[in-house]
């Protein structure tokens, strides 16, 4: 596989950014990470560039010596326990999601810690592969709201997990399995900030009728624009198209 990939990260109306984007690349395989540093925590920056650093030495080491199943537990464990000795030092509780895809072949692994979320396009069809970590995600599994009340729910910012967490930081991951992308397939990862703005159907056909990568972060920043807030949060995405 190749990799058709646009970065986009922005600081909204906050004051700096605090959400981190990187993809690294090597022929067929590829690493793509976002973190969104907690607001209201100290140096939220500095807490998603931790885990956004542990997560490529993780893979570097991956890639080394390759290992049997899924090691992206142990990469967002280790970026855990980055994070809290860096709290430990600077005397602050620095927190962070992550959303991590690792693309090897024909093969995708992902894991998340939050609500940053990653996407899928594939033959025509969108597909949310995590699940937010959050009271609003809870209250909508209950029944209590919609899916579209999930996006401007008042409880949408109070998170069940985060990296930088001794007992709360517990990945979900997931897997295609051998042979399952195929050229053509495309994937989104972005932070709460970015998703709140759209829905699920604005992002599948955004990215259906783009020829690239950039075409389809363009096509949704139309959108975004449109409707954001004077205060709105940072905006972190990452678009993949594999060629």
């Amino acid at each position: 596989m190749k990799f058709d990939v646009c970065v986009y990260t922005n600081s909204g109306g906050r004051s700096y950014n605090e959400d981190r984007a990187e993809g690294w690349t090597e022929g067929d395989s590829g690493l793509f990470v976002v973190a969104d540093g907690l607001g209201g925590h100290r140096d939220g920056d500095k807490a998603a560039a931790c885990v956004t650093a542990a997560m490529r030495a993780a893979w570097d080491a991956h890639r080394s010596s390759p290992q049997e199943g899924d090691w992206l537990p142990g990469a967002v464990a280790q970026a855990n326990e980055n994070l809290m000795a860096l709290q430990q030092e600077s005397h602050g509780r620095m927190k962070s999601t992550v959303a991590a895809l690792c693309v090897e072949g024909a093969r995708a692994q992902w894991t998340h810690v939050g609500d940053t979320r990653l996407y899928q396009i594939s033959d025509g069809h969108i597909f949310q592969l995590t699940e937010d970590h959050s009271v609003t995600n809870k209250k909508f599994r209950a029944g209590e709201i919609t899916r579209m009340q999930i996006n401007f729910d008042e409880d949408r910012s109070s998170l069940l997990r985060a990296v930088g967490d001794p007992t709360h930081c517990v990945p979900d991951t997931g897997d295609t399995g051998e042979a399952s992308l195929r050229v053509g397939d495309g994937f989104l990862l972005c932070t709460d900030g970015f998703w709140e703005y759209l829905y699920e159907e604005e992002i599948q056909v955004d990215a259906l009728k783009s020829a690239t990568a950039r075409d389809w972060m363009e096509q949704m920043l139309l959108r975004v624009m449109e409707r954001i807030q004077p205060d709105t949060d940072n905006m972190t995405a990452v678009t993949i198209f594999l060629r």
